[in-house]
């Protein structure tokens, strides 16, 4: 079975701008049939969703994958925590940072690899103050404008 490449790309818009994004990992999730199903007609949503670790293995939290349409009694529930998959390497270096220098790990985008698995783009993230947020707001603004101007 030859998988073409998927156009399904989540992006949780609100991470750039609450969280100084540091350091990205590209991490696997347990799912389940109808999960995945759902995933791949674009039914997921990141906003308000965290990662948290469990006796040494980190879940996303709050991860929103709407039920599939076609599911039957055995549908999915839409807000359950899942594991995500990486390497005891990755898990333990996330797990020092968080603890030690007060991190949090955010979940930036969702998307379907080349060979057809649901993968969850995660963030070790510092949240920005109040005036962070009007730079960046700034910034946003005048690049905005300076597009504008090489336009005319």
């Amino acid at each position: 079975m030859a998988h073409t490449q998927s156009n399904i790309n989540i992006k949780n818009r609100k991470a750039s701008f609450e969280y100084e994004l540091i350091e990205r990992f590209d991490a696997g999730m347990q799912l389940v049939g109808t999960e995945i199903k759902s995933i791949r007609s674009g039914k997921a949503n990141l906003t308000d969703s965290y990662c948290q670790f469990f006796d040494g293995e980190l879940y996303v939290k709050n991860l929103h994958i709407a039920e599939y349409e076609m599911g039957t009694h055995f549908n999915h529930i839409a807000k359950r925590d899942r594991k995500l998959l990486l390497t005891k390497k990755e898990l333990r270096k996330l797990e020092r940072k968080v603890k030690e220098t007060g991190l949090t790990i955010v979940p930036v985008r969702l998307y379907i690899n080349e060979k057809g698995l649901a993968k969850l783009e995660i963030s070790l993230a510092r949240g920005k103050k109040t005036y962070d947020k009007r730079e960046t707001i700034k910034q946003k603004d005048t690049r905005r404008d300076m597009d504008r101007m090489m336009k005319y």
